[in-house]
């Protein structure tokens, strides 16, 4: 089946300010889509891993939010083959909503789907044919390596740049088929570095919330996996700032990172790009400008250019 659409609402645990939803669970709205795509396509996640030992595994995420999703919100989710070719499926996931009796496009994702070989090494039957050349044995591999030496990681991945780096111990449900970390898992990364970041920095989300009634907002976010994380590893998350826009937005790379054999493995990389907006009432909000020190932080301006977070 090369097109399909379902109708979803948004999880209210996504519900962190007023009624919108944050862009986290707006992922896992597409994340649905893409699995009732494969569902409705006779290809469901559930029995791809009990009968053929496929692991369903979202590699590329790069969501674009066209409109705010507000908690009560149906959307119409549309999911489309781009390509049939080797390699990770290719799809196209668009989402409307109902705006004063008007149909308005909310987000435009284009994802990447690969269907990875349990390593657990029980009976499987055969591959199903169709989803052979999307097949891989492992995802990833041959990715960006740092040595480290006797250096501490967290040091490494920040000297000299305008970045902010975190330790952090892989827990089991940040993880899924058993033990690798999900796209769910690293999205989730996305956005705890971004909270743990601006706090470094001096101007953390409850203060500009509690003294100018800011928050942030993020129109576009993408994360790809380079090799895979395993549960109770170490990731290292490194949170850089790369350009500012008129004082309006920043982009910034997310990289994450595990140690294998003295080196900084690459797992995987990610940007979003962030604003803030001023809460108008309990359903309205609209963009701001930068102030100085919302400038001074993102910029490194305000203290160091650097910054760590520990386990």
């Amino acid at each position: 089946m090369t097109t399909t659409s379902v109708s979803l609402r948004p999880r209210y645990e996504g519900s962190n300010i007023c009624t919108w939803i944050g862009f986290k669970h707006v992922n896992y709205l597409v994340e649905e889509a893409v699995l009732d795509h494969l569902r409705q396509s006779g290809f469901p996640a559930g029995q791809l891993y009990e009968r053929f030992g496929l692991c369903t595994d979202l590699v590329d995420l790069d969501t674009k939010i066209l409109t705010a999703f507000h908690i009560d919100d149906l959307a119409q989710a549309t999911v489309s083959r781009v390509a049939e070719d080797e390699g990770p499926l290719k799809l196209l996931v668009e989402l409307t909503v109902e705006r004063d009796g008007k149909t308005v496009k909310a987000v435009k994702s284009k994802v990447s789907v690969a269907f990875r070989l349990d390593p657990h090494g029980f009976d499987a039957e055969p591959v199903p044919a169709a989803l052979a050349p999307h097949v891989v044995a492992r995802i990833g591999g041959g990715a960006e390596t740092i040595a480290v030496g006797d250096g501490d990681p967290l040091d490494v991945l920040t000297a000299g740049r305008n970045a902010f780096a975190w330790a952090w111990r892989i827990p089991y449900f940040y993880c899924h088929f058993t033990e690798r970390v999900q796209m769910s898992g690293y999205l989730r990364q996305m956005e705890e570095i971004l909270d743990l970041f601006v706090e470094d920095r001096g101007a953390s989300i409850k203060t500009l919330l509690d003294e100018q009634n800011w928050i942030p907002v993020v129109p576009h976010s993408r994360i790809t996996f380079t090799d895979e994380a395993n549960m109770e590893e170490t990731l290292y998350t490194v949170f850089t700032v790369e350009e500012v826009f008129k004082k309006f937005t920043f982009t910034a790379r997310m990289d994450c990172y595990v140690l294998r054999d003295g080196a900084l493995v690459r797992t995987a990389t990610g940007r979003i790009t962030h604003g803030w907006a001023v809460i108008e009432n309990r359903k309205d909000w609209s963009l701001v400008n930068f102030d100085d020190r919302l400038i001074g932080a993102i910029t490194g301006k305000a203290g160091s250019l650097s910054g760590r977070g520990a386990l």
